[in-house]
């Protein structure tokens, strides 16, 4: 038990030792002074890849890619909002700093269950704030090479008890963690993996799971007012549902997203926190377990961006 408390002493001294070097990389210690908003305008391109069923592999489908843009504000500390639009489609969410809520066009407005949790563009190379927030309580697990480059991984997970609130009738979340890549060198988040899995009863059926798996790369970071952001990535994602009936079900699908920064600017004049108000209809607690976004920020006049607590909740 002693060596037991030894090795996570370790590997917290560890992380929080690459989380500093990370801060001091990209000075993100000005975030906390002298910004107090900002807005982020971004294009993206978004495909779908590969396609497989129990008995079918579709590859390189020739579905062509679509093409979007998002725009995302953010009110230090806790207050964001973003939206997204993607070929005819366009998806809003948004934080006041306690509920994170999502407006889409196939099921309106809700807010989504359990803790308020990042924007997961955020922790992209958008914000280092509330990325060194994030794996401030992390674990050190090792090292690997990306892209030609040796990086120390650290690891945060959400808890059995912060799960347990995500939980929304038939739907547990079972388990939510998050790896991230940091350059021993330059000390930047270059790669970042996110995975989420999740079970679903369905009445007279066997259960379900969706386990979906995001893999980032971070590139071209650039200084904005001191603060050295990302200004581009790569982000696949991978759906994959199994379980069901005799365990028939299973269909596994591939998205890959790349995406540009084209603006960004702090301080912005006239912006405050009315602007982040949910809409009336979203209560605390009424709607799913899983955040408000899936790869991406959005576009307009709209409500999400990060809560940053330093927890994945």
């Amino acid at each position: 038990m002693q060596h037991f408390k030894e090795l996570i002493l370790v590997e917290s001294s560890s992380a929080q030792y690459i989380v500093q070097q990370y801060i001091a990389a990209t000075g993100c210690t000005k975030l906390y002074t002298s910004l107090k908003n900002s807005y982020t305008m971004g294009k993206l391109k978004m495909l779908a890849k590969d396609y497989e069923t129990p008995s079918t592999v579709s590859r390189n489908l020739p579905r062509s890619a679509e093409i979007g843009s998002f725009v995302l504000w953010q009110f230090m500390p806790d207050m964001w909002s973003v939206e997204l639009v993607v070929g005819c489609n366009k998806v809003h969410a948004g934080s006041n700093g306690e509920i994170v809520w999502r407006q889409t066009p196939w099921l309106g407005s809700q807010a989504a269950k359990g803790p308020a949790r990042p924007l997961r563009r955020a922790i992209q190379g958008l914000d280092p704030r509330t990325t060194a927030k994030m794996f401030v309580e992390a674990r050190f697990v090792g090292e690997k090479r990306i892209r030609e480059e040796d990086c120390f991984i650290l690891k945060v997970a959400a808890s059995p008890a912060a799960l347990a609130e995500r939980n929304d009738g038939s739907a547990e979340v079972i388990r939510h963690a998050l790896f991230g890549y940091f350059s021993q060198k330059s000390g930047f988040l270059v790669y970042v993996e996110d995975s989420h899995l999740t079970r679903i009863e369905y009445t007279g059926n066997d259960a379900v799971y969706w386990e979906t798996t995001i893999e980032t790369t971070i590139d071209n970071y650039k200084p904005v007012d001191g603060v050295m952001i990302a200004h581009s990535g790569r982000s696949v994602v991978t759906v994959f549902k199994f379980g069901g009936q005799l365990g028939m079900t299973s269909t596994k699908t591939r998205i890959e997203e790349t995406w540009t920064i084209e603006e960004i600017v702090f301080n912005v004049p006239g912006l405050s926190m009315d602007f982040f108000i949910p809409p009336a209809e979203v209560r605390k607690g009424s709607a799913s377990g899983d955040p408000p976004e899936l790869t991406s920020g959005k576009f307009g006049n709209g409500k999400a961006w990060q809560n940053s607590r330093g927890k994945l909740k």
